[in-house]
């Protein structure tokens, strides 16, 4: 395996070169530390999200682990998917931080970093929690829109918010206020959303005083206030006119940051050229997307997109282009990618005959052949008269909702250990399941490494879904085969956060502006 070194990675970022720097560590672990532009693709999830978070085989993949032999065995699997250039990080973080590299806490760290640095030199406008509290009693003419999710929004929201994610906003503002004199609140859990809506409706000059809550529903809570729970409040209950000042405003915001606009000629053209990766990106609604979209396209709100690059871009210096046949959701996310940096392109051609292919998003999965399927009713008769074990492959949060009878948790990167385990080398037979049995699938090959043939391995056809639909019991007692570190616990989520890890999160990105400066490696520019 060839190695690269801190300098030479940086030197790559500087000159914009392509890279995707792979933390194969799980979530909770990167959570503690990694480069700014690290992106995590965890060992146990390696399948799944490869393909699209990486499309093009010979990119320059740089991978590191904690020396517990996740690199190796992904290196293998990268190998035999078609990846022709990858390269293992010498020393890891370690080495990094070492030879002078920053490294981030937290996940979405380079989003969350450019909110702050687009603070910090346009003085977003913002108002405290008791000042904005203070006008709702006072029954002002205001309105408090809130950038985040539509789930997240319902487990808790600032009382009056109407749920509006990010990219909808320049679109639907003009539609929610009341009159010209009606004020604009933005607000997400901490800043980030908060900063870049705020900021997004001031760039395209909407006519209105318009401010961040300050801290978000963070700061809300710190405050002693009370949020609201499960409320239905959005903007897909309110009738839309596009304001073409503000698309237009939009428009122009985007060309000044040096986004470009293409035909599908142009962007058959992109394609073709296999020395760059091009990742397409439909910004519009998941509702809007499932009804007709371009085909290759992959749905990812635009507010979410620029709150979690990371997650959908994995290749820094790659080049990004966005769909919305509304435009103004491309134009505003656009603007804002292209100042983190990207090359990016918005499409806008005939939208008619563009938008063909119905569904949802399906990911771009390695091939693999493996035809031990057993129904839901199957495995509960099988359950009944064998001694098998149910490993469940779903994300920890998952399986404590709800799961089959006797099913234990699993990481997927666990299974070489836990199979050696002698509870169930004596087993009859090991199934696998996860949501769909997408994951759960790849899990088989190592599972029957270190069996005797006499023993089998099933897929629980189409998972735990499947079982739920047949309507078969779930347990709630859990059984954790597996550290419960396959997810990051944001302190701005949920409902059960203490106030000293609110005001910790807080801190930290306050902080971001000045570990910016020190990787110097972001390119950030504000316009």
């Amino acid at each position: 395996m060839k190695t690269i070194v801190y300098q030479e990675i940086r030197e790559k970022l500087l000159a914009g070169e392509e890279v995707a720097i792979v933390d194969l560590r799980e979530e909770h672990i990167f959570a503690q530390n990694h480069p700014l532009f690290a992106t995590n693709i965890s060992l146990s999830r390696l399948e799944i999200e490869i393909y699209n978070r990486i499309p093009r085989l010979d990119t320059l993949i740089v991978i590191y682990d904690d020396g517990d032999g996740r690199v190796e065995r992904a290196y293998a699997k990268l190998t035999e998917y078609g990846y022709s250039n990858i390269v293992l990080l010498e020393g890891g973080v370690t080495a990094w931080q070492r030879d002078g590299g920053e490294l981030f806490i937290d996940v979405n760290s380079a989003s969350k970093a450019f909110g702050e640095f687009v603070e910090h030199h346009k003085g977003t406008p913002s108002l405290s929690a008791e000042e904005l509290k203070a006008k709702i009693e006072a029954q002002e003419n205001i309105i408090i829109l809130d950038a985040r999710r539509f789930d997240e929004y319902q487990t808790m929201s600032i009382p009056t918010g109407v749920s509006v994610p990010g990219a909808e906003l320049v679109l639907r503002a003009p539609s929610l206020v009341k009159d010209e004199n009606t004020q604009i609140i933005v607000n997400c859990a901490g800043r980030t959303r908060s900063i870049i809506g705020t900021q997004s409706l001031i760039n395209a000059k909407l006519p209105h005083e318009i401010f961040a809550l300050r801290n978000g529903t963070i700061g809300w809570t710190l405050a002693g206030q009370q949020l609201e729970h499960g409320q239905q409040r959005s903007f897909v209950a309110i009738d839309i006119q596009i304001d073409e000042q503000a698309k237009q405003n939009a428009a122009e915001l985007a060309k000044q940051a040096g986004v470009k606009q293409i035909s599908l000629t142009d962007l058959q053209d992109l394609q073709a050229k296999e020395d760059k990766t091009t990742y397409i990106f439909d910004v519009r609604s998941e509702q809007e997307y499932a009804a007709g979209h371009l085909h290759g396209s992959r749905w990812v709100a635009g507010g979410q997109l620029v709150q979690e690059t990371d997650h959908y871009a994995a290749v820094r210096g790659a080049r990004i282009v966005l769909v919305d046949d509304q435009l103004v959701r491309a134009y505003m996310t656009g603007s804002w990618l292209a100042q983190m940096n990207w090359e990016v392109y918005i499409l806008k051609d005939d939208f008619s005959r563009l938008l063909a292919e119905t569904g949802g998003w399906k990911p771009a999965t390695p091939k693999i052949d493996v035809d031990q399927f057993i129904s839901p009713k199957e495995l509960q008769q099988l359950s009944e008269i064998q001694n098998i074990a149910i490993w469940d492959f779903t994300t920890a949060a998952n399986y404590k909702k709800g799961h089959i009878p006797s099913a234990q948790w699993v990481l997927k990167a666990d299974v070489p250990k836990l199979i050696q385990q002698s509870e169930f080398t004596n087993k009859d037979a090991i199934v696998v399941t996860c949501g769909s049995s997408l994951l759960a699938q790849y899990a088989v090959s190592e599972i029957k490494a270190h069996l005797k043939p006499e023993q089998k391995v099933y897929i629980l056809k189409e998972g735990n879904a499947a079982w739920l639909q047949a309507g078969l019991p779930l347990s709630q007692e859990l059984e954790l085969l597996s550290e419960e570190i396959d997810r990051y616990k944001r302190p701005y989520e949920g409902t059960d956060n203490s106030n000293e890890a609110m005001q910790a999160y807080l801190d930290w990105e306050f902080g971001l502006v000045d570990q910016l400066k020190n990787d110097g490696t972001h390119g950030f520019f504000v316009i």
